[in-house]
């Protein structure tokens, strides 16, 4: 009786462990980063984005989910050699992405000053010129 119950222990716990453990789908990591990103949850939203470049790595959402990798570690937490690492990586990965040019501007800009931005520059010129 003590063999069976220990047995029946050991079946529950395992079940309950794969049950934690399970994958889940595309989405439903995705949608969990974009909920841990929306709350500032930064390490939660980037173990989430990895797990679907990991598991998914050819899937709808891969390529905007190493994207985001490089833009929460530039904008966010302000670690610019992963961010360098993440959008490099996406490039090389997708070269015919539609945010391709947005990684090659955020390594060009990586940890420059907002002011010290192209775009930013171009804008206050355009104003100078209006007076």
């Amino acid at each position: 009786m003590r063999a069976v119950k220990l047995f029946l222990i050991l079946i529950l716990g395992s079940l309950l462990y794969l049950s934690c453990s399970a994958k889940l789908s595309e989405d439903e990591y995705y949608q969990k980063a974009k909920q841990e990103y929306g709350k500032n949850n930064y390490q939660q939203a980037i173990e989430n984005f990895k797990k679907i470049t990991e598991y998914y790595p050819n899937g709808k959402r891969a390529p905007e989910s190493l994207f985001m990798l490089g833009f929460i570690y530039a904008n966010d937490l302000k670690k610019y050699d992963l961010a360098k690492q993440y959008y490099t990586e996406f490039i090389k990965k997708y070269p015919k992405n539609e945010l391709v040019d947005d990684a090659q501007y955020e390594i060009e800009n990586l940890g420059k000053d907002p002011n010290e931005l192209p775009i930013f520059k171009q804008i206050a010129g355009d104003s100078v010129k209006q007076k």
